[in-house]
């Protein structure tokens, strides 16, 4: 017997010899298309009001739909009954928002268009935004909205802004007076300025 014992080693499986190397490599591309799509730690999300595609007015598990006001998701889902008749189905692309993703669209806009003042023709403060009250739903595909100018007013839901046909507010007078006149976009609402 030798008085010298090799020491001992462990063998390991070849199978998981490069599993850190996998790890390491899948958080890297983690990162990478985080950062390519634009996701931020702390991003808004569902709960904030995010939609995911093809949620549709009749889908309430999403804040952005069950958190709109009972009488607006009403008239929606009348129309949207109608407008299925007709084959037409209406997918919300925005409804209700917390006041942290409204920032997070705003502060966005004044990067893309470059100030403030121009960022408010397409998203308002917080404080002001009919979708963080949750008076407010932008919708498609255009098919809807198309729908929408033809016979929303007979449910009482009116295009707000010229430059957004997507923004339908409700207008409970609307089915017997029509719409009222649209503003040219939301810097011309005096909502926006109180």
């Amino acid at each position: 017997m030798s008085l010298h014992t090799p020491a001992r080693t462990e063998a390991r499986s070849p199978a998981l010899a490069g599993l850190p190397v996998v790890i390491v490599l899948v958080v890297v591309v983690v990162v990478i298309a985080a950062i390519v799509v634009g996701a931020r730690p702390g991003a808004p999300g569902e709960a904030d009001g995010v939609v995911p595609d093809g949620v549709t007015v009749f889908d309430g598990e999403f804040p952005a739909v069950a958190k709109l006001d009972p009488r607006l998701l009403k008239a929606l889902r009348r129309a949207a009954a109608d407008a299925a008749e007709d084959g037409v189905q209406f997918h919300v692309n925005s409804g209700w928002r917390s006041e942290r993703y409204q920032e997070q669209l705003l502060r966005d806009a004044v990067s893309q268009y470059g100030s403030e003042e121009e960022a408010a023709r397409w998203v308002a403060r917080p404080d002001k935004s009919a979708h963080v009250s949750g008076d407010a739903v932008d919708l498609g595909p255009s098919a809807a909205t198309a729908w929408l100018s033809r016979h929303g007013a007979d449910h009482g839901l009116c295009q707000v802004y010229r430059n957004e046909p997507w923004h339908y507010e409700l207008r409970p007078r609307a089915a017997d007076r029509g719409c009222p006149p649209m503003y040219a976009d939301p810097t011309h609402d005096p909502r926006m300025r109180r």
